[in-house]
């Protein structure tokens, strides 16, 4: 099987980097998806927790920054409550920003398999 001699032209190029940034930048996202998920679920943990308290009197730490600040249960436990919908409002918008990335990698490739066939490979190694 010969390998056919394609010219690389410089829009190409651009198209081969900005696939290779998107790509990048896709993987970052899904990282960051994945902590905010464990954190969504660290705080749903800390909320089923407090419900099983029996001691409506005692004080609870609830760290905002670097510090801990206690208080009552109810209170923390509306803090978590806006925790878990600021968390979840945050991993939506990222997955919008993955689902559009996605998109551009679709068209991209498109536009270079149609280019450059089986001399260009734009599948990710899954190792």
């Amino acid at each position: 099987m010969a390998v056919e001699d394609v010219n690389v032209t410089f829009e190409d190029q651009q198209k081969i980097n900005k696939f290779a940034r998107s790509t990048n930048r896709m993987t970052e996202l899904k990282d960051e998806i994945e902590a905010k998920k464990k954190s969504l679920q660290n705080l749903e943990d800390a909320s089923d927790d407090i419900m099983m308290l029996d001691d409506d009197t005692l004080l609870i730490p609830f760290q905002i920054g670097d510090v801990f600040i206690s208080h009552t249960q109810e209170e923390t436990q509306e803090m978590l409550e806006n925790a878990k919908v600021l968390l979840k409002e945050e991993i939506k918008a990222l997955e919008g920003r993955v689902s559009s990335i996605q998109g551009v990698l679709a068209d991209l490739k498109i536009q270079l398999y149609a280019k450059f066939g089986n001399n260009i490979n734009l599948e990710a190694d899954d190792s």
